[in-house]
C-alpha cells in the first residue's frame, strides 16, 4: 500500500514538473497579414483605414520600422519565414503553379523550425494560407512541423474568399456558395483558430496565423466594416473582368476601395479578438504575439496603394524590391515581458527561425542566414548584425537587391542578356531611393555588387541570372 502511495505521489510530482515547464516555455503566435503595406496600419502614418487593435499592440509591445520580408512575393517569403533562409539561399524563389493543386512543393527534407518546436514538446498549428505544396504531397504543411492545418493549402484559390473547399489537414471541407449560405473563409479560418486557443492544454503551443487579408481579389461581405467605410470615398466600381477570381454568388464590387479598408479594418478586429481571446484563456503573461507581413502592397484585383498611400513614404509595392515592396510593419506584443519601444535597427523575416526556436528553449540545429532578435525584444545583451541584407526576384527580367548599412543597391532585369546597371541609394537621407548616387560612390558599388553575386547560390531549380538561364535550356 505504502509502494502504491509512493509511486502515486513521485507520478504526481513528475506530471506537475512537466506542467510547469511548459508553462514557463512561451506560447508563440506569429501573425502573418498577407500584401499589408508598410504604411497601412495607423501606427506606421495611414490615415484613411482604422486598426485600432494592432495600433494599441504596437503602443504596449515592440515596434520595427525597419524590418523587412523575405521576399516581395508569398511563396518565397513564406519560404523565408520558415526555413530562416534568404531568397539567394531558399527552396522555394518564386511563385510557380504546381498541379495538380498549388505551388511549387517544399521537399520533404525541409526543416521549419515548426519541426523542431514539434519535436520539443510544442503543440503546432496553422490557420490561413500555406501556399507551399498541396494535400499529401511533400510540401504538406503535416509534414513541416504543424499538427494542424486548416486553410487553403493553394495560395491561387485563396484569391477566392468565397472558395468551394478549404482543407482540415487532409479532409476537404466543401463549402455552400449559393447566395445568402455562401461562407466568407477568412471569418471560417479566423473562428477556427479562436477555437484552437480556447480548447488549449498544458502543452506549450506555436500558432502560425497565415491570414488572407487584405490579398487581391477586393471582394468580401457588406457587412459594418463595409458599411462603416461606404460613404467615405470616392469610387469607381469594380467590375467582373478586373478580379482575377470569383465567388460563385458574387456580382462586381460597387466600393472597391470601401471593401479594401474593411478587409484591414476585420484583419484589425481579428488580431484584437486573437489577444482577448489569450488573455481570456489566462495566456497573456506566457504568450509571445507577432504581427507582420509577408511583402509590400497590391495593385491587383481592386488594389489601389496609391489611393491609401499604402507604402508611406517609400517606393515600389509588391513585386519591386524597392523599400514598399519588402519593408512591412512589424510588431512584438507581450505583455509584462516586452516593454513598449520602437526599434529602428534592421531585421528580416529570416531571422525569425533563430528567434523563435530560442524563445522556445530549442537548440538550432540548422545553419541559417537568420540572427535571434531576442535580445532586441527584451533590450537586454547584445544583439548579433548582419553583414548584409540580399533579395532576389525571378519574375519580370530578374531583380537583386542588398542593403549594408544606409546603403541600398537595387540591379533590374537581371535574367536578360542587357541587365539593368546597379542602382544605389543612401536610404538614411534619401529614404525614398529617388536619388541615385552609384555615378558618385563607384567604390560601394562594386562592394555591393560582389556580395550580390556572393549572396546568390545557383539553384538549377530557379536560374536568375541570364547565363544561368541560357545555360538551362
Amino acid at each position: 500500500m505504502k509502494k502504491g502511495i509512493w509511486f502515486l505521489l513521485c507520478l504526481l510530482l513528475i506530471q506537475t514538473a512537466v506542467f510547469a515547464q511548459n508553462r514557463q516555455r512561451p506560447n508563440i503566435i506569429f501573425i502573418f497579414a498577407d500584401d499589408l503595406g508598410y504604411g497601412e496600419i495607423g501606427c506606421y502614418g495611414q490615415q484613411k483605414i482604422e486598426t485600432p487593435q494592432i495600433d494599441k499592440m504596437a503602443a504596449a509591445g515592440l515596434r520595427f520600422t525597419r524590418f523587412y520580408s523575405g521576399s516581395t512575393v508569398c511563396a518565397p517569403a513564406r519560404t523565408s519565414l520558415l526555413t530562416g533562409m534568404h531568397t539567394g539561399h531558399t527552396l522555394i524563389r518564386g511563385n510557380l503553379p504546381f498541379g495538380p493543386e498549388g505551388q511549387i512543393p517544399l521537399p520533404e527534407n525541409a526543416k521549419t523550425f515548426a519541426n523542431y518546436l514539434q519535436e520539443n514538446g510544442y503543440a503546432t498549428a496553422a490557420f490561413g494560407k500555406w501556399g507551399l505544396g498541396f494535400n499529401q504531397n511533400s510540401g504538406d504543411p503535416n509534414k513541416h512541423g504543424f499538427d494542424r492545418f486548416y486553410g487553403y493549402n493553394c495560395q491561387s484559390l485563396a484569391h477566392d474568399y468565397f472558395p468551394p473547399y478549404i482543407w482540415d489537414n487532409h479532409t476537404k471541407i466543401e463549402l455552400p456558395n449559393n447566395g445568402k449560405d455562401s461562407v466568407y473563409s477568412a471569418a471560417l479560418i479566423h473562428q477556427q483558430a479562436l477555437n484552437y486557443i480556447k480548447n488549449a492544454g498544458a502543452q506549450p503551443f506555436f500558432m502560425y496565423l497565415p491570414y488572407t487579408l487584405p490579398h487581391g481579389d477586393v471582394i468580401g461581405p457588406h457587412d459594418e466594416w463595409y458599411q462603416h467605410y461606404a460613404q467615405k470615398f470616392n469610387e469607381t466600381p469594380l467590375s467582373g473582368n478586373k478580379l482575377k477570381t470569383r465567388p460563385h454568388n458574387a456580382v462586381p464590387e460597387p466600393l472597391p476601395h470601401a471593401q479594401f479598408a474593411a478587409m484591414i479594418s476585420r484583419l484589425d478586429q481579428y488580431v484584437g479578438e486573437v489577444i482577448k481571446a489569450i488573455a481570456d484563456k489566462g495566456l497573456a503573461e506566457n504568450t509571445l504575439i507577432i504581427f507582420t507581413s509577408d511583402n509590400g502592397p497590391h495593385r491587383e484585383n481592386g488594389g489601389d496603394p496609391d489611393f491609401f498611400h499604402s507604402s508611406g513614404i517609400y517606393r515600389g509595392i509588391k513585386r519591386d524590391l524597392y523599400e514598399g515592396g519588402i519593408r512591412v510593419p512589424y510588431v512584438a506584443y507581450w505583455p509584462g515581458r516586452i516593454k513598449p519601444a520602437v526599434n529602428e535597427e534592421p531585421a528580416a523575416l529570416w531571422d525569425m527561425y533563430p528567434t523563435i526556436l530560442e524563445l522556445a528553449g530549442v537548440k538550432n540545429k540548422v545553419k541559417t542566414d537568420g540572427l535571434s532578435l531576442v535580445p532586441a525584444f527584451f533590450q537586454k545583451g547584445k544583439r548579433k548584425t548582419h553583414e548584409y541584407f540580399y533579395w532576389e526576384f525571378h519574375e519580370n527580367d530578374g531583380r537583386q537587391a542588398i542593403s549594408w548599412k544606409n546603403w541600398k543597391a537595387i540591379r533590374l532585369n537581371v535574367s536578360t542578356a542587357n541587365p539593368a546597371p546597379v542602382e544605389l541609394y543612401d536610404i538614411s537621407t534619401d529614404p525614398e531611393e529617388k536619388n541615385n548616387l552609384a555615378e558618385k560612390y563607384p567604390a560601394i558599388v562594386n562592394k555591393l555588387s560582389g556580395w550580390m553575386m556572393k549572396a546568390h547560390v545557383y539553384n538549377p531549380e530557379w536560374p536568375l541570372l541570364f547565363t544561368e538561364k541560357k545555360a538551362s535550356q
